[in-house]
């Protein structure tokens, strides 16, 4: 499998996630070409061998061991032309806010703390402070049963913190964004991120937030009336800045996360009777 980028095998996965799980798979391949990318999934196919993409391992809970192929995204093209932004899948959101700001575009302010790459913001529809990936988003190029496609964003199912797009490999997406002033924009940036840290647990390694927001509420509202701020189970804690968040405050595995977020799930039904729906994926 060597043709098709590098392989490492029995790669530890610890800096491929943003929980910082020390977790293992049997074979890591780094893929930089869009047609190497193609080429590899039909081999992995036609071997059936068991395989997922990984972006920067935000919003991803990792098993302790992936008996399968992890496939590493290193797409990072990125042109901008006017006020149309062609970009690689694995070009950082957080990255592309700040590279927009600096050619004066306006519309991705929102992504500037988003720890995600373009390619997992696009599956996920992820957001936060008020916009969404799909906001300015116009098209993407994917990879789709084993040939490379283009959609057109009314061609694509999506709502909030979802897309039809969980079958589809994200190779590039295209933003269309608006002139702006460069000093405003900067300075929204800087009240976003401000922000952030005031609400946010940003000390301790985390995937961001846990649980969809319930129609009309929050959820962090809902785990923090159950007094589970600070709750612990081995090295995983629900974060007390921010309640939809759990850190891996102490080595914590994988199954401290999914038996804290079970946990989380049964007291906020039994409490309210609404049944969390999780953000995060678990592998």
């Amino acid at each position: 499998m060597k043709k098709y980028g590098k392989v490492i095998k029995d790669a530890n996965l610890k800096n491929y996630n943003t929980y910082k799980l020390d977790v293992k798979c049997k074979y890591l391949i780094e893929v930089d070409d869009y047609n190497s990318l193609k080429e590899l999934i039909n081999h992995l196919k036609e071997k059936e061998i068991k395989y997922f993409i990984i972006g920067n391992g935000s919003n991803l809970i990792l098993p302790l061991y992936y008996d399968g192929v992890v496939i590493k995204l290193k797409l990072s093209d990125i042109s901008i032309k006017d006020n149309i932004v062609e970009v690689g899948s694995s070009y950082m959101m957080g990255k592309l806010a700040f590279d927009s700001v600096k050619h004066s575009l306006k519309g991705l302010e929102w992504a500037s703390s988003l720890p995600a790459t373009v390619g997992g913001a696009v599956i996920n529809n992820a957001g936060c402070f008020g916009g969404e990936t799909f906001d300015s988003l116009v098209k993407i190029d994917c990879l789709y049963n084993g040939e490379i496609i283009t959609l057109n964003k009314k061609d694509i199912d999506y709502g909030y913190r979802y897309t039809n797009l969980k079958d589809y490999i994200i190779l590039k997406a295209y933003f269309k964004l608006e002139k702006g002033n460069k000093e405003e924009l900067i300075k929204t940036i800087k009240e976003i991120n401000d922000k952030r840290k005031k609400s946010q647990a940003i000390i301790y390694p985390s995937a961001g937030s846990v649980f969809k927001n319930p129609e009309g509420d929050y959820a962090g509202r809902l785990i923090q009336e159950c007094g589970l701020k600070e709750k612990k189970i081995g090295g995983a804690m629900v974060s007390s800045e921010h309640a939809n968040f759990i850190i891996n405050y102490n080595n914590a595995s994988t199954d401290d996360i999914i038996n804290l977020i079970n946990l989380i799930k049964e007291e906020v039904l039994k409490k309210f009777n609404i049944d969390l729906v999780l953000e995060q994926e678990i592998k």
